[in-house]
């Protein structure tokens, strides 16, 4: 069976990704850094008759993350797809939101870090055995201010910017390889909460369109906007 890798896996996005590619018939991997978490989506995708498995790792510490993703490949055989979303639900040390004015270096690097040096890692671990096979789709999720930045996400929106060109142009690099990279701007509100008036949707709905990138390999980025 082919298998999907799903860093930053959680009970919202994560999750939605891990069943539109499982009721496809893939296996997932799902990477994050609470075990207990991670165990309790690998119940819930079971009983649905989706085969899934917990590798828990710190996106922070990149080793860590190199050994879940070669836990993954073990256990599954390969990696034809890597997701990566990291969207930290309990703080995360350094990661404070700021004003493009407030930037500075040492605000700055904790998203650089978290946000694009991690993609870097995850796909430098995976992306050998996608060359070598002639096969593999890569995707790369940011917010919607890394196309359309907005003030009150000054760092990170510079961090996730820096992210989306990186994946764009590896796309370009990889053109005729057969591995697929891509690049998901995801510029509404998911699922309950957030601002009032403001744009929204399930995770379901979104996740419709990672399906779609794999499949489809027509384009390097796609934003998800309100319907």
């Amino acid at each position: 069976m082919p298998a999907i890798a799903i860093v930053g896996a959680g009970p919202g996005m994560g999750l939605a990704i891990a069943r539109t590619f499982g009721r496809r018939g893939f296996d997932v991997a799902l990477i994050a850094r609470t075990k207990e978490k991670l165990e309790t989506l690998v119940t819930e995708l079971g009983r649905e008759g989706i085969t899934a498995g917990a590798f828990p790792a710190d996106i922070l510490d990149r080793a860590s993350l190199t050994d879940a993703l070669d836990a993954a490949k073990s256990r599954f055989g390969s990696i034809e797809v890597l997701e990566y979303s990291p969207a930290p639900h309990s703080p995360v040390p350094g990661l404070t939101v700021v004003t493009p004015s407030e930037v500075t270096v040492d605000n700055l690097q904790p998203m650089i870090e978290y946000g694009f040096y991690g993609a870097v890692a995850a796909a430098q671990a995976v992306l050998p055995a996608m060359r070598a096979a002639g096969a593999g789709t890569l995707l790369f999720t940011t917010g919607g201010g890394s196309v359309d930045p907005v003030p009150m996400f000054g760092n990170a929106n510079a961090a996730q910017a820096a992210l989306r060109n990186w994946a764009i142009n590896l796309n370009k690099e990889l053109a005729g390889s057969g591995v697929h990279a891509a690049h998901v701007a995801i510029n509404v509100w998911i699922g309950e909460g957030g601002p009032e008036g403001g744009p929204r949707a399930t995770p379901e709905e979104i996740a419709a369109l990672y399906w779609d990138l794999h499949e489809s390999r027509d384009r390097a980025e796609a934003v998800f906007d309100a319907a």
